[in-house]
C-alpha cells in the first residue's frame, strides 16, 4: 500500500478501532460505573470530545500517518536497531520485530510521560489533561494540541531509532488509542480481574490514581499500555490514599467548573504558574 491509498487505509482502520472501542467503554460505563460523576456528561463530553477532533484534524493536516511513514522509509534506508539485525538473529525474535518493537514503543511513551511531568514547561502542556474534574473515557482523548504535536515527534523519533516496522507501529497507535480509552475508564472490575490484569495491563484502578489531586499521587503510575514500567521503575502505586470513591479527581488549579470549557482548556498552559505537581518540586 503506497500514497493516499495507504493513508486512506490506516485511517480507516484506526478511526474503526476507536469508535468500536469507545462505544464499548461508554456503554460499560452506563451498565457499571465505578464512580459516581461529580459533574455528568453533558459539561465535560462536548468539551473533551471536541479538543479530540480538533487534534486528529491538526495531525492529519501536519503530520499525516508521520510514524508508519517513517518506520517504511526507515526499513529502506536502513534506519534503527531493527533494520540492521544480522538475518540469522532476526530470524530468532518473536514475530520478527513486531513484538519487541511495540513493547520498546510503549516503554518511550512511559519515558515521555514521565518527561511532561519532570519538566515545568511541558507540565504546563500537559496539567490539561489532569484538569479535567471527573475520570472517565473521554479523559483518555482530552490532550492538549501541542503535547500532541509533541508526543508525535518523540514517536516519529523513537520508531527511526528502534527501526520499528510499519505494521508494528499500526498496532501500537491502535493499542495505545484504546488502551488510552480502557484505562481512564470510569468502570468497575471486579476485584480479582483488577490485581490480575494489573500484572501487565494499566487498568482503570491503577491509572485513576495518576489523576489524584495529591501531588505524590498524580506523579505515579505513568504506564499506558504496559504495568511493568511503573513497577520495575519505581513509579507504581497500588491504591489512592482516600480509596477510589473517597479521592478527589483533578489538579489544586483550574477547579471552577467554567474551566472545562474548550477555549478555556487551550489556554491553560499560560495561565497561572507551573504550581508544585512537577516532579522534583516540593
Amino acid at each position: 500500500m503506497e500514497g493516499p491509498y495507504r493513508l486512506d487505509s490506516e485511517t480507516t482502520v484506526r478511526l474503526g478501532a476507536f469508535l468500536c472501542v469507545f462505544a464499548a467503554m461508554a456503554l460499560w460505563e452506563v451498565l457499571a460505573p465505578r464512580r459516581p460523576l461529580a459533574l455528568g456528561r453533558s459539561r465535560r463530553w462536548p468539551n473533551n470530545i471536541g479538543v479530540a477532533v480538533l487534534n486528529a484534524a491538526l495531525l492529519r493536516t501536519l503530520l499525516p500517518a508521520a510514524a508508519i511513514a517513517i518506520a517504511g522509509i526507515g526499513e529502506l534506508e536502513g534506519w534503527g536497531v531493527f533494520n540492521n539485525l544480522p538475518f540469522w538473529l532476526d530470524a530468532y525474535l518473536p514475530w520478527g520485530a513486531m513484538v519487541p518493537s511495540v513493547i520498546l514503543l510503549d516503554l518511550a511513551i512511559y519515558l515521555q510521560h514521565v518527561m511532561f511531568h519532570a519538566v515545568p514547561a511541558l507540565w504546563r502542556i500537559h496539567r490539561m489533561h489532569h484538569a479535567d474534574l471527573d475520570f472517565d473515557v473521554t479523559t483518555g482523548a482530552r490532550f492538549h494540541p501541542l503535547e500532541i504535536i509533541i508526543s508525535m515527534i518523540v514517536k516519529i523519533g523513537a520508531v527511526a531509532v528502534i527501526g520499528a516496522p510499519p505494521e508494528a507501529v499500526l498496532i501500537f497507535e491502535i493499542a495505545l488509542n484504546g488502551t488510552a480509552m480502557f484505562n481512564h475508564g470510569n468502570v468497575r472490575l471486579p476485584a480479582a480481574a483488577d490485581r490480575a490484569l494489573r500484572w501487565v495491563l494499566v487498568t482503570p484502578d491503577m491509572h485513576r490514581v495518576h489523576h489524584s489531586v495529591e501531588r505524590a499521587e498524580t506523579n505515579s503510575n505513568f504506564g499506558f499500555n504496559l504495568s511493568w514500567w511503573d513497577r520495575c521503575l519505581g513509579t507504581y502505586r497500588a491504591q489512592p490514599r482516600a480509596g477510589h470513591l473517597g479521592m478527589t479527581i483533578g489538579l489544586d488549579q483550574f477547579r471552577d467548573p467554567a474551566e472545562l470549557r474548550l477555549g478555556r482548556m487551550l489556554v491553560q498552559p499560560w495561565r497561572g504558574g507551573a504550581g508544585a505537581y512537577p516532579l522534583g518540586r516540593g
